[in-house]
């Protein structure tokens, strides 16, 4: 049974000519199955620097410290073949922009089966069949055509459901998602985050979920961790950091925000907002 994703004392320093500087000051974080936890900040507080360093993507002059624990394997201990078996598999990523993500120039079927087949071992009308499933789990309802499709024949939102769908391909125990809604208008938005929150409910994920936006944060976490200058400064259930925070630094990003409710959405807002866009 898997316990999730847990990141101790985790440091990142990057190294340059004059010397390095610490990006990452000791970073401890849990993810349990079935949650969302949320990791927020400002730009440059280090909250995608550290869903990259615990996915072993981070920047090639950088030197990480401390532990990441994948249930009992320590993810910063694994490199080459050990952390390619892994990763993809049991932990997985959706980035921010799919546009970027996404080979423009590779069809939707290939993107999603040439990772099954490696890691799976599936025959390729094996893997054809897995991806239409894990289409349709994500909403895209076009079926087995839309393998044959490339990702700019499709609307962003979709494809953002698509990256999804590839992250999910091979039933990985954790997801990090890193600013995944951010580039979408607040209808369609909201129905990626519908969906990410029932995924998580069905399928007991644990979900880091990196953003900004208080607002997103507010309608899909369970626990709320916030990040600056690279630690974390605050951690707790996700109503109590909103209404009662304890740190100056959340209370402060907190009055940033606008409106009478500071911007802050609930889960039943998600639902409408979703219903009221439809399919983009």
């Amino acid at each position: 049974m898997s316990t999730g994703l847990r990141i101790e004392h985790l440091e990142v320093d990057i190294r340059h000519e004059e010397g390095t500087t610490p990006i990452l000051r000791g970073v401890d974080l849990a993810v349990a199955p079935g949650t969302v936890q949320g990791l927020a900040g400002e730009s440059g507080s280090g909250k995608t620097m550290t869903g990259l360093a615990a996915m072993g993507l981070h920047p090639s002059t950088a030197v990480r410290r401390g532990h990441v624990w994948l249930d009992d394997i320590d993810l910063l201990a694994c490199a080459g073949s050990r952390l390619d078996a892994i990763r993809g598999r049991r932990i997985a990523m959706v980035f921010q922009d799919p546009s970027t993500s996404l080979h423009p120039q590779l069809t939707v079927g290939a993107q999603l089966t040439d990772h099954v087949r490696h890691h799976l071992s599936l025959t390729r009308s094996q893997a054809r069949e897995r991806a239409a499933d894990g289409l349709a789990r994500v909403g895209i309802t076009q079926g087995v055509s839309a393998l044959s499709r490339y990702p700019h024949e499709f609307s962003g939102g979709q494809r953002q459901r698509i990256a999804i769908a590839i992250a999910l391909a091979c039933d990985p125990q954790v997801v990090i998602m890193d600013e995944p809604t951010t580039a979408l208008d607040v209808t369609v938005q909201a129905g990626v985050l519908a969906l990410v929150r029932d995924l998580v409910d069905s399928l007991d994920l644990a979900v880091l979920f990196i953003t900004h936006d208080l607002g997103v944060m507010s309608a899909i976490a369970d626990r709320v961790a916030v990040m600056r200058y690279g630690e974390v400064v605050e951690d707790g259930e996700c109503a109590q950091v909103f209404t009662a925070p304890r740190h100056e630094y959340t209370r402060s990003l907190l009055a940033s925000l606008p409106g009478a409710t500071g911007g802050l959405r609930t889960r039943d807002d998600l639902v409408r907002l979703a219903e009221e866009g439809g399919e983009e």
